[in-house]
């Protein structure tokens, strides 16, 4: 297990957050968002994050690198409805040479909704272990990890 970051609660600890709405097709019967959604809620974040450090996730794949979900984990603290904007607040963790950790705090006007932590290994496109990109280790030595 390489997961090692524990998210906090405050949302000010965080570095970057993504707000987006919960719909009807990921709830069940009684109006709750299925907790597979939170994952995609995570990726959806990832990926925003991405853009605004000026690295699109497609221009990382360009660059012959992909970032392979090793780990997750969500701790569902209160359930998301359908209609809610959730603000996914996300921010890096440790960082290795091939790997690295997110953190995230789902909340709803400001309530903690899920805390969570993906691990990603950087990856060539057939699999193999790469080094991490040196912009993802200079983002994490600017003082923004978790």
């Amino acid at each position: 297990m390489r997961l090692s970051l524990v998210p906090p609660l405050d949302p000010s600890a965080y570095a970057f957050a993504h707000r987006l709405r919960t719909r009807f097709a990921e709830t069940d019967a009684m109006g709750v968002v299925h907790h597979s959604s939170y994952l995609l809620y995570m990726e959806e974040a990832r990926v925003a994050w991405l853009r605004t450090l000026g690295h699109h996730y497609q221009s990382v794949r360009d660059d012959g690198v992909e970032f392979a979900v090793l780990e997750a984990y969500v701790r569902y603290r209160s359930a998301l409805s359908f209609d809610e904007e959730v603000d996914v607040h996300l921010g890096i963790g440790k960082v290795t040479r091939a790997t690295f950790q997110v953190g995230y705090l789902l909340t709803v006007d400001g309530d903690a909704r899920a805390t969570a932590v993906t691990v990603h290994g950087c990856v060539t496109r057939d699999g193999r272990a790469a080094r991490m990109p040196a912009w993802l280790a200079e983002v994490a030595d600017l003082g923004t990890t978790l």
